[in-house]
């Protein structure tokens, strides 16, 4: 259903070495782009996380309530992403961990930016 999700960021530069460094613990990489945006996923045919520079060129601001949880694929690649993450300067947003036994895993940052990303495996173990 989703095409992709766009995170305002900053600083672009900084922002693009991020998610490229995150997002390969999924197997996901950089699919699109130009000067102000940087579209990440596995092709064009599924899903992309796009981060930019406001069209508007306000400055970007992390939403109360808003989130983009990327679907790791496992528990463990759960944890590998929250711990690639905090290794690239995120910070702890809750770690990862049970919500709803059985059903729900996920850990929480926020990017360099504030943007906040969890990073979940759905269904059991």
């Amino acid at each position: 259903m989703l095409a992709y999700t766009t995170l305002g960021v900053a600083d672009f530069e900084r922002a693009k070495t991020f998610y490229a460094a995150l997002l390969e613990v999924i197997g996901a990489d950089y699919v699109m782009g130009n000067e102000r945006i940087a579209l990440y996923g596995k092709d064009m045919d599924n899903p992309m996380l796009a981060i930019c520079i406001p069209y508007d060129k306000q400055p970007p601001s992390a939403g109360n309530g808003t989130m983009v949880a990327i679907r790791a694929g496992s528990r463990a690649s759960c944890d590998a992403m929250y711990e690639k993450a905090l290794a690239l300067g995120a910070t702890c947003d809750g770690p990862p961990g049970e919500r709803m036994p059985d059903v729900f895993y996920g850990g929480y940052v926020r990017d360099p930016d504030g943007n906040k990303l969890c990073f979940c495996h759905m269904g059991p173990g």
